[in-house]
């Protein structure tokens, strides 16, 4: 099969990528930029500004499958100082994409959206009742990321219900694991709290933001692209939540990367930082329902599989601090 990734220079885009290659497709990569930390395997990689009609036509044409993640995003940081631009971007990229696969008669679509779309006045407890994907309506969305995924959700129902364009839709819940970005302000929080561990000495101070009691579940990166696939496979044209339901506070991810990194770490709590909605979880049960499949990996596995990835990465700037990771993580 021929398939089309876009952002397939970032994160998941690129696991994304490697997979299809090892399921034997002919895969076009597309994105502004090409993967950071190793090449990417695809057949054909593209540099692309998909916020141009052009791209977005020439990047489909002759496409059976088409996998769209790019997109303007980053961590809350970053996702709280760019509304404008952000959502301009984001809105450009989808709604040419979505044409394009329709002049280029692609057999399927999947739009990635996100849990930035589910309401916020479900969102302000910590102990949060894990999100339903018909709870996304009425709409109260994060503002900007938020608005513009669940407006390029519904855009992308329409070009099913009017044109039969195959769609899916996808709704990640904070995927993190090796080769993200880890620095430079687009990184999501595993992969900050990893990066402030791996450089800081034992028993030392990190800056945690907010007040370490906001709640989140964490998606290892294997399990999204196993969902990924599954999800395009399954007929489903309606969105699916794609995380686990392993909810944690955010102290208790920075002990959980304290442990697999075998250094005891004190928490400086800095509550002017940006920390988003209360609390954030997944429910599984229409995954569940529709693959007979949910991701697997616990959170302390994937923590010691990203920190270790983290720390080797930071080395060879010269910025980790010892002990290196080991194998097994710490009981």
């Amino acid at each position: 099969m021929k398939v089309l990734v876009t952002g397939a220079g970032g994160f998941i885009g690129h696991h994304l990528v490697k997979r299809l290659k090892a399921e034997g497709h002919w895969v076009r990569g597309a994105d502004l930029k090409l993967p950071e930390y190793e090449p990417s395997p695809a057949d054909e990689f593209i540099v692309a500004d998909l916020r141009s009609f052009e791209p977005a036509i020439r990047v489909s044409t002759g496409i059976e499958d088409i996998y769209h993640l790019a997109a303007d995003m980053g961590g809350i940081g970053y996702i709280t100082a760019n509304h404008a631009s952000l959502t301009r971007n984001n809105i450009l990229i989808n709604s040419n994409m979505l044409e394009a696969a329709r002049l280029a008669s692609a057999s399927r679509y999947l739009y990635t959206s996100s849990a930035c779309v589910y309401p916020s006045y479900l969102q302000n407890d910590a102990s949060v009742t894990p999100l339903k994907e018909s709870e996304a309506v009425p709409a109260d969305p994060e503002k900007g990321y938020g608005w513009e995924k669940l407006f390029a959700e519904e855009m992308t129902r329409y070009f099913h219900e009017d044109f039969g364009l195959e769609t899916r839709i996808v709704r990640f819940h904070n995927i993190y694991g090796p080769l993200g970005t880890f620095s430079g302000g687009k990184e999501k929080a595993p992969a900050a709290i990893c990066r402030k561990v791996a450089v800081a000495p034992d028993e030392s101070t990190i800056e945690v933001w907010g007040d370490g009691q906001q709640t989140r579940s964490f998606c290892y990166i294997d399990d999204c692209v196993e969902g990924l696939l599954r999800i395009m496979a399954s007929g489903f044209n309606d969105p699916l939540n794609l995380g686990t339901s392993e909810i944690v506070t955010i102290d208790n991810l920075v002990d959980m990367t304290a442990e697999v990194a075998h250094k005891k770490i004190i928490k400086h709590h800095d509550t002017s930082r940006p920390q988003g909605v209360r609390g954030r979880n997944s429910d599984n049960s229409l995954l569940k329902t529709v693959l007979g499949w949910e991701p697997a990996t616990g959170l302390a596995d994937g923590l010691e599989k990203t920190y270790s990835w983290i720390w080797e990465q930071l080395l060879q700037q010269g910025l980790a601090r010892p002990p290196r990771p080991g194998v097994h993580r710490v009981q």
